[in-house]
């Protein structure tokens, strides 16, 4: 049985070609295609027309293969969104979430509702980049306007199928849904003043949608195969690809960003959790990811797009080496820190860093590199410890999936700075999730669990075990000082 995956991410996109047989799952890139925000006087935006038409490039390749396919789902990241307008149209522009509008959103949020209001009525971490606040920055014209909010996979798969509804995992991370009641806030949506009938029917994840609209069944020779809403948040597919059993686990998402959490029954809502900015997510099955986003790679993937401009065009694997070559724990700074966020220099950033902590900054890539892995594997510790208290679990097995998973010195140094057996991959995750959760929608797989079973049969994955567990203890100790002293 095959499968299609459209995995649209913040830097790129890909379809996958997903098969199962004798039950084991397999991917295979059909096309990739780059995602860069356009930057103009209206602000930082996609370009939601050309994404589009790659994915239809996809969709025609996929059609050349003549294989029997089931299905298509699209996953994506959260956060950003599509405003449809009464023709069902996308209304221009589809703000990135890094746009600087957002300010002016959490300034109008606030001002309608204190800070506890909103974290008890959705369970959402504080985030400047919040789908909440993104809407709080909308202007009144295309508020009016707008006939659908819709999340931006959800949007995707209403532009294959015609259909729009928001999936429950993509819904869950907009700050505008209630995870107890399992349905949107009306609370907020009061609020805020934005009509409830702007907002689409919540569907739970695995549900068949439609079939591909006639005219791109026609142009790519797919035929009318059916549209499915999986996970449409990339997160929740992933996490749903996690080869893991039990309940003593928690999960790392690994790429631009980083999701640290565990897997849950129900949310966690809570003095304790909001003060340490925790979020609870929806995943498949209407379980809980109670989780806390956190900067990942971004602070190398910039690093490294600086030393490119200058000349120095170096790949990760190089980086990576270099970094083990490094001196440990010669610099630490806390990824936390707003001003990774966004800035306009990455390792200037880092340097600034380094000297107001009364640090010696890095000089080379690879002590640039080491600094960053070795200080998010710190924080790591500190949010596992966190999650582990919130829920009251004893975590022993960390999975980490993502593309950061493929990093064996980055994996070496979490296992050994959280004191836990890490298990990396598969790296794939996300659209290993999408078609695993299509399969089981379409009743290919019995269950969730024995999906997770033929994820672990299929796919590489490499154990690391703790080390050096002084060096990081001591490493620990420094890092919390070197927060403090930020601090102060």
């Amino acid at each position: 049985m095959h499968y299609l995956a459209c995995d649209l991410g913040a830097e790129s996109g890909r379809l996958m070609l997903g098969s199962l047989e004798d039950n084991r799952l397999s991917l295979e890139e059909l096309h990739r295609f780059p995602n860069v925000p356009i930057e103009d006087a209206v602000g930082r935006h996609w370009n939601v027309e050309a994404l589009f038409a790659e994915l239809q490039t996809g969709l025609a390749l996929a059609g050349q293969r003549g294989l029997p396919i089931a299905s298509i789902s699209v996953d994506a990241w959260g956060l950003d969104y599509f405003l449809l307008d009464e023709t069902g149209a996308v209304m221009e522009p589809t703000f990135c979430y890094r746009d600087s509008r957002n300010q002016r959103g959490i300034d109008r949020a606030l001002k309608t509702l204190p800070w506890e209001t909103l974290y008890e009525e959705t369970g959402i971490q504080f985030m400047q980049i919040n789908s909440l606040f993104q809407m709080a920055a909308e202007t009144p014209d295309r508020i009016n306007r707008m006939r659908t909010f819709l999340p931006l996979g959800d949007g995707f798969n209403y532009l294959l199928s015609g259909v729009a509804k928001a999936e429950i995992s993509l819904a869950s991370t907009t700050q505008l849904y209630n995870p107890r009641t399992r349905n949107w806030s009306d609370k907020l949506l009061e609020a805020f003043g934005w009509p409830r009938a702007k907002f689409p029917e919540l569907i739970p994840s695995g549900t068949r949608l439609g079939t591909l609209k006639p005219e791109l069944a026609a142009a790519s020779g797919l035929g009318e195969i059916e549209v499915l809403a999986t996970c449409s948040h990339d997160t929740g597919a992933a996490v749903a690809a996690v080869p893991a059993s039990g309940e003593d686990w928690a999960y790392l998402s690994s790429g631009t960003w980083s999701l640290i959490g565990v897997e849950l029954p129900e949310p966690i809502i809570n003095d304790a959790s909001r003060d340490l900015n925790f979020t609870n997510e929806i995943g498949h099955g209407n379980t809980v990811r109670l989780l806390r986003n956190i900067i990942g790679l971004w602070l190398v993937q910039e690093c490294r797009r600086e030393w490119a401009e200058a000349g120095e065009d170096y790949d990760y694997a190089t980086l990576a080496q270099l970094a083990a070559d490094t001196k440990p724990f010669a610099a630490l700074i806390d990824p936390s820190d707003e001003r990774f966020f966004k800035p306009e220099s990455m390792t200037t950033a880092i340097t600034d860093f380094c000297r107001e902590t009364g640090q010696n900054a890095p000089t080379s890539p690879g002590a640039f590199v080491r600094c960053a892995l070795e200080s998010l594997a710190l924080l790591y510790r500190q949010r596992l410890d966190e999650v582990s208290v919130l829920s009251g679990r004893t975590i022993r097995q960390l999975h980490i999936v993502g593309g950061g998973s493929k990093n064996a010195l980055f994996n070496q140094f979490t296992a050994n700075s959280c004191e836990v057996e890490v298990i990396a991959g598969p790296a794939e995750a996300t659209a290993l999730g999408n078609v695993l959760l299509q399969s089981l929608t379409l009743g290919h797989i019995p269950d969730l669990a024995t999906g997770r079973q033929y994820v672990r049969d299929s796919m590489d994955v490499e154990t690391f075990q703790p080390a050096d567990a002084k060096e990081w203890q001591q490493a620990s100790a420094r890092f919390k000082a070197v927060q403090a002293q930020r601090d102060n």
